[in-house]
Parts: structure tokens; sequence; C-alpha cells
């Protein structure tokens, strides 16, 4: 079942949509930087819980040293650091 973007499977029992509902709010509550994509509930034998969930990698950035400042992208260079960036020798490996 899919709820509010996130993959729920459930294991070994039935819960309703309200219970896998709180587990979700719970995770993100606990998680709240975290974009959960998959969770999956094992209902053990004494009526516990065990929560096994996934979440969504970060969005990632490459930074690079150019002209002894790390950067991500050139658009927050001036007109003369763009200069510079452009003339400077580039060594292929």
């Amino acid at each position: 079942m899919n709820l509010n973007g996130t993959e729920v499977t459930v294991i070994g029992g039935k819960l309703s949509d309200y219970e896998v509902q709180y587990y979700i709010e719970k995770l993100r509550q606990e998680y709240p930087h975290e974009k959960i994509t998959e969770l999956e509930i094992t209902v053990n034998a004494d009526d516990t819980v065990s929560l096994d969930y996934g979440v969504k990698p970060p969005d990632f950035q490459r930074i690079r040293r150019i002209t002894g400042y790390l950067v991500g992208t050139l658009d927050r260079f001036n007109n003369a650091k763009r200069a510079e960036e452009s003339q400077r020798v580039k060594h292929k490996i």
C-alpha cells in the first residue's frame, strides 16, 4: 500500500490505515530532515512491531576548489574571478 508517498508493507498481521499512518508520523517526527520512501512493519508474535524503513538520499552538489575557493558553481563569481577561472591552466589526467 502507498500512504502519502511512502510505500508500506505489513508482515505477520494486519494494521489499520490509522495505525500505519501513526508509525509514518512517528518516524517523520524522529527524523524530520529525512524523506521516508518505504516502510516495512513486522507484527511480532507478542504484539510488538518492528519497523524497517528506507529514506531518500540527500541531494548532492559537487564542490570543487577553483582559484583557491571552494565552490559548487561559478554563478556567484564576479567578472574578474570568472576571467581568472577561464584563463587558468587546466591539467588533464
